[in-house]
């Protein structure tokens, strides 16, 4: 990885029996009207055992690209593909070059997959190809790429436009935002987030807004910053800090609220347990169950009420795994 150093993350079982939903900073009702939620189960393992990988749901299926791969212990193209209704994984056309720490998001049907790592066991080489994925003829095609090689970078779709913030190039961490039209298969500049510059962030879009949360910058350590852009005005709005601090994350959106999830902590050494949920209404973030299994480097998506989590690294340095569990939240 950048500057020879692996990501460290260390497994923890933290299943919990149904938690109330805690508010940051007091009490009040939970997001879901103080509801409660269960705690995390697992599913049918992955193929392949990964970290550092991208993923994305286009209906009623879950893809997982790119990542390390634990067989060849190298960087990888590896699509696979999880049938939720089935509890079935099937292996698909892999991405036509190998990248870690990507990022991938889905629109109208086809999945998309920008920028991460081209190095073969490292963090190296940002690039800032933007891949589609078409399902129906198996075929991958590459598009325009964006003005600013990244990694590990946070991206969301808000209307026609998908936008790319922070993450790492040769460089370093990045502030930086592109912005890809669908329409038009152009990019253009957007405006850099007002926060620290980081990588190893997550981002998610709800309610016409983009977010960027989290991340780390080198020796700086975790962030529990959150931000979000709104592309009518154009402007960046600071959000209440997180609970807690956390870099190598993933996110996943419930009904207009953002679940964040694993990462890891270099101060102790380990993945971090902890699940938290925003909702951007009240601005205000809540505790979610601790994961089961907790990993860096996964992936994160939902469907209705339910988030997954798939992949990433359970213990310290270079690790993988072949997990893929979820969370329903009531």
């Amino acid at each position: 990885m950048r500057r020879g150093v692996l990501a460290l993350c260390v497994a923890a079982a933290a299943g919990s029996a149904a938690v109330a939903l805690a508010a940051t900073g007091g009490g009040g009702p939970g997001p879901a009207g103080g509801a409660r939620t269960g705690a995390w189960s697992a599913l049918r393992d992955a193929p392949s055992a990964r970290t550092e990988v991208a993923s994305a749901r286009i209906g009623r299926s879950i893809y997982v690209v790119g990542g390390f791969d634990r067989s060849s212990g190298t960087t990888v193209g590896t699509l696979e593909r999880y049938d939720i209704r089935r509890n079935r994984w099937r292996r698909l056309r892999s991405l036509p070059v190998g990248v870690n720490h990507p990022t991938a998001v889905a629109h109208r049907g086809r999945l998309f997959v920008h920028g991460g790592y081209r190095a073969r066991r490292s963090l190296g080489s940002a690039t800032a190809r933007l891949w589609v994925y078409d399902p129906r003829r198996n075929r991958w095609n590459r598009l325009p790429s964006s003005p600013t090689p990244r990694a590990a970078h946070a991206v969301g779709v808000v209307g026609g436009r998908l936008y790319a913030a922070g993450g790492a190039n040769d460089r370093g961490s990045l502030r930086t935002m592109d912005v890809y039209s669908f329409g038009r298969r152009r990019w253009a500049r957007g405006p850099s987030f007002p926060g620290p510059a980081r990588d190893h962030t997550t981002g998610a879009a709800a309610g016409g807004r983009f977010y960027v949360l989290a991340g780390r910058q080198g020796a700086k350590g975790n962030f529990k910053v959150a931000e979000s852009y709104d592309p009518r005005l154009r402007r960046w709005s600071r959000l209440p800090d997180m609970r807690r601090a956390r870099g190598g994350i993933a996110a996943a959106v419930v009904r207009g609220r953002i679940v964040v999830f694993g990462g890891e902590d270099f101060a102790t050494g380990r993945t971090i347990e902890r699940v938290e949920l925003l909702d951007p209404r009240r601005r205000r973030w809540y505790d979610l169950p601790d994961m089961r299994s907790p990993r860096h480097g996964l992936g994160g998506v939902s469907l209705g009420r339910r988030v997954y989590s798939v992949s990433g690294g359970p213990k310290p340095g270079f690790h993988f795994s072949r997990t893929i569990e979820f969370l329903d939240l009531r």
